[in-house]
């Protein structure tokens, strides 16, 4: 028996309904509580009635009453509101800090023992997620009800790196989503110095010089770090000039060029040419937040990221090394990463800050508009019985991935519990 396996029959109310503490009282649940996955007690405001009693509480649960003192809470304050203690063996009886004792209520022999080797079953399993041989007896109501759920906690999870976007601009909305955007241009590889640049760059000065494309680009790749006295091109030294003068005029400091990687990334994927598709965003764009925010269809929102670089990377993926010629565009899977790791999530936060439902709605159905991402996890779901029709269901199956199957967390998944419980 297990801990968390008590917490997940205390939740869903799996135990027999004519139950008696160890001493023989009648115990009769109204309200379960709310579980705590912090420190203190597992289950707060829990409402019990005991005998004639209503207790209004907290609930505590172990394998063994003694368990108590293995994890000294006899020593620990936030304890002395237990009005239950719910173990599945009661082995020696607990009191509290005034020596009252603490009704006991044991589960032995009062929940249904099928259960919990259902889930063990579940957990002996070693194929690459748990429930991978029993997936196909889910039915798709619960499956993909379970997505959906999984979804708003992925973007839950997302609006952490947003807020703190925001945060360090200041409450300043256009500036945080410049930060998050430039990241995203980074794609993973290069996220983290793509970010620097951003910041780098006060978004004011960008907009100052937003009447030539050169100029910001001349901006965006001096403060990359990527311009230097070795490339004697034309084009290389203008750009060269130009920024000299406007790092003097705005006092700017470029982040270092070695943190840039190009290894291992497919020519279209060099920062280089991602910084060039970023100037063209920002040449074009102004107060481009406002703008998608007003975005009502999907067709329009790409719009904004038909990104072609300048003539110049037409002959050239990176400074001074020629190539054949082929203009780069930005392609439309580079987009729907954009939208799913940065437009969506960032107007989701904006839409809660704004408590602006139609715009919370608008966000998760470009996602259902988007095509499923074609990563492994996605492809092993969809060889196990589950399929992504959209982006919305991609995400949530590398939620479920990441944050259920990885941990064996059958007990708080959908799919689990419904396995589980053979409903």
């Amino acid at each position: 028996m297990t801990e968390d396996f008590l917490y997940y029959i205390w939740q869903y109310r799996l135990i027999n309904p004519d139950i008696e503490t160890q001493a023989g009282e009648l115990i009769h649940l109204i309200d379960m509580g709310q579980r705590n996955d912090g420190s203190g007690p597992d289950f707060f405001n829990a409402r019990i009635r005991i005998g004639i009693t209503e207790w209004a509480g907290n609930v505590e649960m172990h394998v063994k009453s003694s368990d108590w003192f293995r994890h000294k809470h006899e020593k620990d304050s936030n304890y002395d509101s237990v009005i239950l203690h719910v173990v599945y063996e009661c082995d020696i009886q607990i009191r509290n800090a005034t020596d009252e004792e603490i009704p006991c209520l044991e589960l032995r022999g009062k929940i249904d023992e099928k259960l919990y080797f259902r889930y063990r079953n579940l957990l002996a399993n070693r194929d690459w997620i748990a429930c991978a041989p029993q997936l196909n007896a889910v039915p798709d109501l619960i499956l993909y009800s379970w997505l959906d759920r999984l979804l708003a906690e992925r973007l839950e999870r997302k609006s952490d790196y947003i807020e703190a976007f925001l945060q360090s601009s200041n409450g300043n909305w256009e500036t945080a989503f410049y930060y998050a955007l430039a990241r995203n241009f980074g794609f993973n590889v290069n996220s983290e110095p793509f970010e620097q640049l951003a910041r780098s760059i006060p978004l004011d000065v960008l907009a100052k010089n937003r009447d030539s494309l050169f100029k910001i680009e001349a901006l965006l790749f001096g403060q990359s770090g990527m311009l230097n006295s070795r490339l004697k091109d034309k084009y290389s030294q203008k750009l060269i000039a130009e920024y000299e003068f406007l790092r003097k005029k705005y006092d700017l400091e470029s982040i270092a060029a070695y943190q840039w990687k190009f290894m291992r990334l497919r020519p279209g994927n060099f920062p280089s040419i991602r910084i060039a598709q970023f100037a063209q965003l920002i040449f074009k764009s102004t107060h481009l937040l406002s703008k998608i925010v007003k975005t009502e269809k999907l067709s329009q929102l790409k719009e904004f990221f038909q990104l072609e670089a300048s003539e110049y990377w037409t002959e050239h993926y990176s400074f001074g090394k020629k190539s054949k010629s082929k203009v780069k565009r930005m392609g439309e899977s580079s987009f729907d990463l954009i939208l799913i790791n940065t437009l969506v999530p960032f107007l989701f936060v904006y839409a809660n800050h704004q408590k602006d439902g139609e715009l919370r709605d608008r966000a998760l159905n470009f996602l259902s508009q988007t095509k499923a991402e074609q990563n492994s996890i996605v492809k092993r779901y969809r060889e196990t019985g589950i399929t992504a029709n959209n982006a919305a269901q991609s995400q949530a199956l590398l939620t479920l991935k990441e944050d259920y199957c990885k941990y064996l967390k059958c007990l708080d998944c959908a799919i689990g519990n419904r396995l589980i419980r053979k409903q």
